[in-house]
């Protein structure tokens, strides 16, 4: 049978229900079969276990430690009013993110599949009803995988390029103009973003490698600024820190929004749930790398904040454009190189973390048909979820290219609460509707009860205390989630041509779907 044909009847086949989803299909792939130079059927195409606990907790910690306490760790300051406050705030955020990270780490035992809140709220919620069942779930990945991390990944790159030009055009005395100023930013981010793409299309084992490298450099940094505070107490330069909590704000409005602002910043503790998949031994090591990671990072910053504020003033830290840079200059004298390098790295890290984890989150959206079925196709070599991949790039390069990104993070950042708060629930539920499933590790059930009012909290604040245009805006992106949904979801209708599309996407990247999924 010629090769047309043979793809022709395998399309109708599949329609009728005659044929294996995951049957290879590609004639190229055919060939090279034949010749031994892939895998011997789909059923062994499927996404590998490669991160064991040091390479989880190298996740968590890359994925959580971006720009943000090395460039703006001042927005709790500011609503705090002191330094005794700020501090508590941060330790406080600490604890309430590892509470929910520790959630999640029972969740991902009980949902054993990768893509965190996507896969809790599709097992919980889709058995009650036929409509609104699976309607969060797909709202997560509309808003998620559309939107948020992609602009996230998009600010964090041009970041990065924004601390490898400076240094370069300090040093070579550039004059440039604006306009071509920022020309040479987005070309040194696109040229990053092309570097992430590539590690995380070619291999787990290179990201993870990667990885590993970058957040234990990325620790070295964050102690060399923690060194850096040490010794300048020693000193007895203690005068910032003496002030202790003059100036606090007890208001319940700056509270709140501290607090918001804090947990923003550790936002990613969620990182390693959402590739379960790939964690070896994840009954064992998800939660052991939340344990380790989350504290780890939670000290980091505490401590790091304490250096900042032992040689920065409360007005400096607030006003200056990147604290650690400013807290480097006083400290640090010729080591102070250190820290624009440290912020790049970081940068870089955190975006192919994250790059990392949302192209699962595709993965298992379209293997469960809730985003086109060719999103879950995995290398017939690689392992690796490649056309998820290239999406995530392809909608991060669209963000770099656009204006205001990050107007974009601000109006969907409080639907990451929802999220979260949805999360909990869906804990509580299945306790109820899972209770004989297996749990290695579980926690109280007061903790996703507090959890759960906490969100809804956290999502409210910025809505009812610092209300914004941008929020409307969040919310008729949902509706429109809901209107995309009806058709395409709810009620299976087919886009035409989709599976040529399907077939051309097999050809041009080698990819076959998966071979199977983990049990709920």
């Amino acid at each position: 049978m010629a090769d047309g044909q043979h793809n022709d009847s395998y399309l109708r086949s599949q329609e009728e229900g005659t044929l294996p989803k995951t049957e290879l299909t590609v004639s190229d792939v055919q060939t090279k079969e034949k010749n031994g130079d892939v895998a011997a059927s789909s059923e062994e195409v499927n996404l590998k276990r490669e991160l064991g606990l040091f390479s989880a907790v190298s996740l968590i910690v890359s994925v959580m430690i971006g720009s943000g306490i090395f460039v703006s760790p001042s927005s709790a300051l500011q609503r705090a009013g002191s330094v005794g406050e700020s501090l508590i705030i941060w330790a406080s955020c600490g604890g309430i993110s590892l509470l929910g990270a520790l959630a999640f780490a029972e969740l991902g035992t009980v949902v054993p599949q990768s893509g965190a809140e996507y896969s809790y709220f599709r097992a919980a919620f889709s058995p009650l009803h036929k409509f609104f069942g699976p309607l969060p779930s797909f709202l997560y990945v509309w808003v998620v995988v559309l939107i948020l991390r992609p602009a996230e990944v998009a600010i964090i790159v041009l970041t990065f390029a924004e601390y490898i030009y400076s240094p370069i055009a300090s040093a070579i005395n550039a004059e440039l103009s604006y306009f071509k100023q920022e020309l040479l930013k987005k070309l040194i981010g696109t040229l990053a973003l092309g570097v992430i793409t590539f590690v995380n299309f070619r291999s787990v084992k290179l990201f993870v490698s990667m990885n590993n490298i970058f957040s234990s450099f990325k620790i070295v940094i964050c102690m060399v600024v923690i060194g850096g505070g040490i010794y300048n107490l020693c000193l007895g330069n203690v005068e910032n820190l003496s002030s202790g909590f003059e100036g606090s704000k007890t208001g319940l409005k700056d509270i709140i929004l501290a607090i918001y602002s804090g947990l923003w910043a550790y936002d990613g503790w969620s990182s390693v749930v959402i590739v379960s998949e790939e964690v070896i031994k994840p009954d064992k090591n998800i939660p052991r790398s939340i344990m380790i990671g989350v504290p780890l990072v939670t000290c980091l910053y505490t401590m790091m904040n304490v250096a900042y504020m032992s040689v920065l003033t409360v007005g400096e830290m607030i006003s200056v454009p990147a604290v650690a840079v400013a807290f480097g200059d006083k400290i640090l004298g010729p080591l102070k190189f250190i820290v624009p390098v440290g912020v790049a790295l970081s940068t870089f890290s955190c975006a192919m973390g994250i790059q990392f984890g949302v192209s699962r989150l595709c993965f298992v959206a379209g293997r469960e048909g809730h985003m086109l079925e060719s999103i879950s196709y995995i290398h017939v070599r690689r392992y690796t979820p490649a056309p998820a991949v290239g999406m995530q790039a392809l909608l991060t390069l669209l963000f770099m290219l656009s204006g205001d990104i990050i107007s974009l993070i601000e109006f969907a950042s409080f639907l990451i609460w929802t999220f979260y708060g949805l999360a909990f629930f869906a804990l509580i539920v299945l306790r109820k509707t899972k209770a004989d499933t297996y749990r290695p590790y579980k926690v109280p059930i007061v903790i996703p009860v507090v959890l759960a009012v906490l969100s809804a909290v956290i999502a409210g604040v910025p809505i009812v205390m610092d209300p914004a245009p941008e929020y409307i805006a969040a919310i008729l992106f949902v509706l429109l989630g809901v209107v995309v949904y009806y058709p395409l979801v709810y009620k299976k209708k087919r886009l035409p041509c989709m599976e040529k599309f399907n077939y051309f996407i097999q050809v041009l990247m080698e990819v076959v779907p998966p071979a199977k999924m983990p049990d709920n």
